[in-house]
């Protein structure tokens, strides 16, 4: 609904189901927008001027929301509320004097959310999606529902179709089936030797388009360091390094300190990435660095660490640089996929701020659980997202679930 989001604003009037009425059936009433909050808009009834007590909130984009002459053209009943009934006589002549220049949705505005609400991915789908066991594979997966574009892939190897991952269709985890041997990408290859009956392969053209690059210039090299987002514990940024080069701008990366043996850690991130960084970036913006798991010299010293390692930085002018005027601000709540466990969506609140990047925190977790996201990542969603879609929304953490986490994680 972002496109047509300029449509929705305070004073806006609408036509809503009357709750303060005792008819037995279903009537109407006009309310105005007092505020927004994502999807959800608190609404007056019209005739209560700056009585508040009757207040209310709903999703804009529920049902029984509709544009101001709906009832007419639909033949229900307008019936003002009870508790304002005896105020005007003659409530026609007072509902044409408020509304007279007053702004109401557009007429085909359900139509729009009911088209927001489609979505090109179907169940039976083949992809390929990051192995969740094996960061530097890919595997082919099969779309088991969608919801709210949501994805619910299951490993096509899943016998029981409990091995699962949840992603966004705009994900950067997801793949056309083939992608990771045009681009040099590890693969598990499957045991099934064809298609199970029904599942196809996604069509290329669904998926999120990464930038083109020229890598015929100077480009990353394997060796480089830089700064990254660690896949595994994303409230961090950490020292890391380019291991391999692939086509198509995609870097193979690894956290220093904390690699496997046999890569199997390796992460892809596309070279325009925005969890990517240049050596640097943590010290400018006053972000704590997280230093290779076992170095002693600190404080870390980029200079020193290079000098000790033979490495070298990468080129500073390689990193993507665009800044979109996101209009995110610190405080704001929204709800947004536990990447960790990204089946949940939380409620959650933007912390801190620098450029694009956002540190979502987690309401009722503790720090530790924090992320650092994109401000145009597909985990993001406004207030009212999860009711809006049916997805679960998962409420702020009680001190008790807190210190079960915590002895999950301990033991």
């Amino acid at each position: 609904m972002g496109t047509c989001w300029g449509d929705i604003s305070e004073n806006v009037r609408i036509e809503v189901p009357n709750t303060d009425c005792s008819l037995p059936t279903k009537v109407f009433w006009i309310a105005g927008i007092i505020k927004l909050a994502g999807y959800n808009a608190l609404l007056r009834y019209e005739g209560f001027e700056n009585d508040s007590s009757l207040d209310f909130w709903c999703n804009i984009c529920g049902s029984d929301i509709h544009p101001v002459g709906w009832c007419a053209a639909s033949g229900k009943p307008l019936v003002p509320p009870r508790t304002v009934q005896h105020k005007y006589t003659n409530w026609k002549a007072f509902l044409v004097k408020r509304l007279t220049g007053a702004k109401t949705l557009p007429p085909d505005f359900s139509q729009k959310v009911s088209e927001s609400m489609q979505y090109p991915f179907k169940p039976c789908m083949r992809v390929e999606v990051v192995d969740k066991r094996h960061l530097c594979r890919t595997r082919v997966a099969v779309v088991e529902s969608v919801i709210g574009g949501r994805l619910r892939l299951v490993y096509e190897e899943s016998e029981d179709r409990t091995d699962d991952f949840w992603c966004h269709m705009h994900s950067p985890l997801i793949h056309h089936i083939g992608w990771s041997r045009s681009i040099g990408h590890r693969f598990k290859r499957s045991d099934i030797t064809k298609k199970q009956d029904g599942h196809f392969d996604t069509p290329p053209h669904l998926f999120a388009k990464v930038k083109e690059v020229d890598q015929s210039g100077e480009w990353f090299k394997e060796g480089m360091k830089l700064e990254a987002i660690d896949p595994l514990n994303l409230s961090t940024i950490c020292v890391a390094t380019i291991r391999k080069v692939l086509a198509d701008g995609f870097l193979m990366i690894g956290i220093d300190g904390s690699e496997a043996a046999d890569g199997s850690d390796w992460f892809c991130y596309h070279a325009t990435s925005p969890s990517i960084f240049p050596v640097g970036f943590c010290e400018i913006n006053m972000i704590e660095l997280t230093p290779p798991r076992g170095y002693t010299k600190l404080p870390f010293k980029w200079f020193d660490y290079l000098r000790e390692t033979g490495s070298i930085a990468a080129p500073v002018k390689l990193f993507n640089k665009d800044v979109p005027n996101h209009g995110f601000r610190v405080g704001m709540k929204l709800e947004a996929v536990d990447l960790m466990e990204p089946r949940l969506i939380c409620v959650a609140t933007v912390t801190r701020i620098i450029h694009r990047l956002l540190r979502i925190h987690f309401d009722g977790w503790e720090e530790e659980y924090d992320q650092w996201v994109d401000c145009e990542s597909p985990d993001l969603y406004p207030v009212g997202w999860c009711q809006l879609t049916g997805y679960q929304l998962q409420p702020p953490a009680s001190q008790c679930k807190l210190l079960y986490r915590k002895h999950v994680l301990l033991f």
